[in-house]
């Protein structure tokens, strides 16, 4: 972690760990000016977290569809390997996983997709955060990994000899995969472990997902980085106006001629008597002079101005994410369709889609990785020619009747198989099978009239 390379990675660890501080609400706080008469109010409403969660769990909350399909005409081998890879995916808890991945990687502007495993063990699916590792690529191509470190401080030691690293390494070397694991102290010194072994892959069971960037970009971008600016606006509008309405709406009791006896001895109570007298010195020769009390309410008016600035930069944030602001309000007389529903996040699919650029090479990475780590340390038997599909699925409100009466026109033109129909809409176990018995009951029913 020496040189110019190592301080510019501990640099985005550090600016990577004040994106989460600022995701979970702590850094969005700010220091309050000296010498008030009064305490100012803080009102923090985090809605980048809320944005982030509602962005990931759009992307991901229907876990998408992988698929084996075979290629050389087996359709058994793929099955099999259908249900070794869902068997993995469900062992490993990758739903659950997917999303979370799919936060970090919005925030801390890339995450680590990490398979692990050995002879004798069925492999497991991990994601790990972007200041948990480092990684390097081939010279010649960016793509390709040529090393990876993942580590992280197993306790919080003030001093350097007590703190302890645990670092794990994949490296290249000859073709073959090696892994060097150990624990060090705050110096770099090594305590445990630190053996180079081989791993048996002829690959790195790693894949670094970047979320957006530039062509040759190895950081990625942050999703928190772009709403920062927007959400302490939000915050501090709040504020304020939680301190206008304090100081405003409580109404000041005026005394005009007073005798200052009088006030010192008035109490402010419901029902309460006031024994208001005037005071002499302010009369002099004429007797119009005559002690008044009154309250004095402000009259000064914001709210619209305030409701539009803050509503502006609300929806500001709702923009740079394209996820659509939409409250029971907004939806009222919105006709609920699929194709209505599928219009008003058009722009949140949109960009989905362009993260599926990213992501959907590392599935299908992860998919082929898996099955030949499954060959080397089990033995299992794993078609050598197949492909891997994703299918996206977003939780949005499908149209399905509208489509279902296209797929009938289809069938009926001869552009679509019955076959097809049944299994994309029915939940017949076989077609062939449906279709014989949709043939006898149609036999029986001619026979009978």
């Amino acid at each position: 972690m020496g040189g110019l390379w190592g301080q510019a990675v501990l640099e985005d660890i550090g600016k990577t760990i004040r994106l989460y501080e600022f995701y979970d609400g702590k850094g969005q706080d700010w220091p309050l000016p000296s010498g008030l008469d009064y305490k100012p109010t803080k009102k923090r409403v985090n809605l980048v977290k809320k944005l982030i969660k509602r962005e990931a769990g759009f992307m991901f909350g229907r876990t998408p569809e992988i698929n084996i399909r075979s290629g050389d005409g087996n359709p058994d081998a793929a099955a099999h390997a259908q249900m070794l890879l869902l068997r993995i995916l469900e062992h490993s808890r990758f739903r659950n996983k997917l999303i979370q991945a799919a936060r970090d990687c919005f925030i801390g502007k890339r995450v680590a997709l990490k398979l692990s495993g050995g002879f004798g063990m069925e492999p497991r699916v991990t994601f790990r955060p972007s200041f948990e590792f480092v990684y390097s690529t081939a010279d010649d191509d960016c793509d390709k990994l040529d090393k990876i470190i993942f580590f992280y401080q197993t306790n919080s030691e003030p001093l350097r000899r007590n703190q302890r690293v645990w670092k794990q390494k994949y490296f290249m070397r000859g073709g073959r995969c090696f892994l060097n694991e150990g624990v060090y102290d705050g110096f770099g010194h090594l305590l445990e472990g630190g053996g180079d072994v081989d791993t048996g892959l002829d690959f790195i069971p790693c894949y670094v997902i970047l979320n957006e960037g530039l062509t040759g970009d190895l950081m990625g971008e942050s999703d928190v980085a772009e709403l920062i600016d927007l959400q302490n606006a939000y915050n501090h509008l709040n504020s304020d106006d939680a301190d206008a309405l304090r100081f405003n709406m409580f109404p000041q009791t005026v005394a005009t001629d007073a005798k200052a006896e009088s006030l010192e001895n008035i109490v402010l109570s419901p029902g309460a008597l006031v024994d208001l007298q005037t005071d002499p010195a302010v009369m002099g020769d004429s007797q119009s002079r005559q002690a008044k009390l009154q309250k004095l309410e402000s009259s000064f008016g914001y709210s619209d101005r305030f409701e539009a600035a803050i509503n502006r930069t609300k929806n500001d944030m709702f923009d740079l994410l394209s996820v659509p602001n939409v409250s029971l309000e907004q939806l009222r007389g919105l006709m609920q369709s699929g194709k209505s529903m599928r219009a008003l996040y058009w722009e949140l699919i949109s960009r989905c889609e362009e993260k599926w650029a990213s992501w959907e090479p590392a599935l299908r990475w992860m998919a082929d990785a898996l099955l030949r780590m499954m060959r080397v340390y089990q033995n299992a038997p794993v078609p050598e020619n197949y492909s891997v599909e994703i299918e996206h699925l977003y939780p949005i409100l499908e149209d399905d009747f509208t489509e279902m009466a296209n797929d009938r026109q289809e069938v009926a033109a001869g552009l679509r198989s019955r076959a097809s129909y049944i299994e994309k809409w029915t939940v017949a176990p076989d077609a062939a099978s449906e279709l014989d018995t949709i043939r006898r009951e149609a036999f029986r029913l001619g026979t009978h009239a």
